[in-house]
């Protein structure tokens, strides 16, 4: 029996239903009534850019508002006079448009409206990955049609990344979409109310930060938050929030780890890669070497652990950071490491969600504001950690000048109130700021807030929710600036 592929009329049928606003003017209400991320802000004058021939890569993992927000992109050029029949939307992954070139679906969109003129037109490819050596022939479309503006998204990161640079120099531009900071989860849910601009004297200067209106409210949405919150569905969704590993796990975890990283890698055992994430996500924020991955892993070599680490990575599953001593030095050999899944929801999917007493909830915590950090593509963070005879010390993040790599500020999460009350317990990083000559750090707390002086070094407190949510708010705006 011989296979018959779909007809060009069944083609063009399809990009007709892709493609609502050719028949009438507007994008599905589904998508319009949706609040656009705080990021589309930034997203936006990419694709509306078309004095320069190049063509934007919309990378990220999956569920975390991709197609939303290329339908907004949409909505928007639609708002200010675009052509309906001027703008094109392509799922690469549709049954419909497999084998299908780039070119030729372009040119089917032309034959669909009736349009000869390749000028002037939007063209969005949503999950681009899935088309064998995408990168080639999004490069010849770019340089081919230079008054066609293409924008082209995907949900395997890094590996997108690197064939952009690769193959795309000159003439890709990407932009990372992460899952949802815990300020962008407050803009969703029109939860400003809950927040108040603060200062702080950090040095003798008046830095800005955050207070709360009702604090204990906002730890709620904080738990919230860390337990689902870094996707824009399930926080809308009272059904989704019942059982979030349902929709996290089967539709976002299985997916990458079952589907898209051993498609994209050649991966053979499966299994192998999913209890590896399984373990680490479970101990998310914990110190790690190979030597014990490979240990709890029944064996399994350390090459292929380091690898398997590499395609999470790639699949912006997890982050590793690396370790330095009480003297701010690196280690010649990369023998511990911390690992750090990108979104606290993850964990909650693959186990249970937590509540604000479980004993994990100080690892999670810290999770979740590393979380808002790693959004920073120009930020390196780093954890100290050492041995001084019998004395250990650690403290969980710091900042380096990116000119001589000296410490510029020190971290310390915490979900309790115990180090406010009693800050002296806090040997570790008082001393490292002193070694280091840091006169000030910061510390987090369930809810407590306030600055306390010892041994000359001021130690602000503030309650993690906050400090997670400055941090997001902050990145943006430097985003904002660097653009």
């Amino acid at each position: 029996m011989t296979l018959l592929p779909f007809s060009e009329e069944q083609t063009l049928e399809r990009l007709k239903q892709d493609n609502p606003w050719w028949a009438t003017g507007v994008v599905d209400e589904d998508y319009s009534k949706m609040q656009k991320r705080l990021y589309f802000d930034l997203f936006y004058p990419l694709v509306e850019d078309i004095s320069i021939r190049r063509t934007v890569i919309l990378m990220g993992p999956r569920r975390v508002g991709k197609t939303v927000m290329i339908f907004h992109a949409i909505e928007t050029l639609l708002a200010k006079g675009v052509s309906p029949h001027q703008i094109a939307y392509v799922s690469v992954e549709n049954p419909f448009y497999n084998k299908i070139s780039l070119e030729q679906l372009f040119k089917s969109c032309l034959k669909a409206t009736g349009k000869s003129e390749p000028r002037g037109w939007y063209v969005f490819f949503d999950e681009i990955q899935y088309l064998k050596d995408w990168e080639v022939h999004l490069k010849s479309l770019t340089d081919s049609y230079p008054h066609v503006k293409f924008v082209a998204s995907g949900s395997a990161a890094a590996a997108l990344k690197l064939k952009s640079n690769e193959s795309g120099a000159g003439r890709f531009t990407d932009f990372m979409l992460p899952p949802l900071t815990f300020n962008e989860y407050i803009h969703l849910l029109r939860l400003h109310h809950l927040i108040i601009p603060a200062k702080i004297d950090w040095e003798g200067n008046a830095t800005s930060f955050f207070e709360s209106t009702n604090i204990a409210l906002l730890n709620e949405h904080f738990l919230k938050y860390i337990n689902y919150g870094g996707y824009p569905e399930i926080i809308f969704s009272e059904k989704l929030q019942l059982n979030p590993s349902r929709f996290i796990k089967s539709d976002i975890i299985d997916k990458v780890l079952l589907r898209d990283l051993p498609s994209l890698y050649g991966i053979q055992d499966v299994q192998e890669l999913n209890s590896l994430f399984t373990s680490i996500a479970y101990n998310s924020g914990q110190e790690f070497s190979l030597e014990a991955l490979s240990q709890s892993s029944g064996g399994l070599e350390k090459n292929t652990i380091k690898r398997y680490i590499q395609y999470m990575e790639a699949a912006f599953l997890i982050r590793i950071v690396h370790r330095i001593d009480h003297n701010a030095k690196k280690f010649g050999r990369i023998n511990y490491f911390k690992i750090y899944l990108t979104n606290p929801s993850l964990r909650s999917a693959l186990f249970a969600p937590l509540q604000a007493t479980d004993r994990l909830m100080g690892a999670m915590v810290e999770t979740a504001v590393y979380a808002q950090w790693l959004q920073r593509e120009w930020f390196e963070p780093w954890y100290a950690r050492w041995t001084s005879g019998r004395i250990q010390g650690e403290v969980d993040m710091i900042g380096l000048s990116p000119e001589n790599f000296k410490p510029l500020w020190a971290l310390e999460v915490k979900w309790s109130n115990r180090y406010f009350e009693n800050p002296g317990e806090l040997k570790s990083l008082l001393g490292f700021c002193a070694l280091n000559n840091l006169k000030s750090a910061l510390v987090t707390t369930i809810d407590k807030s306030g600055s306390k002086t010892l041994k000359d070094i001021k130690l602000h407190f503030l309650p993690s929710a906050l400090y997670a949510y400055t941090v997001g708010k902050n990145t943006l705006m430097q985003k904002q600036k660097r653009i």
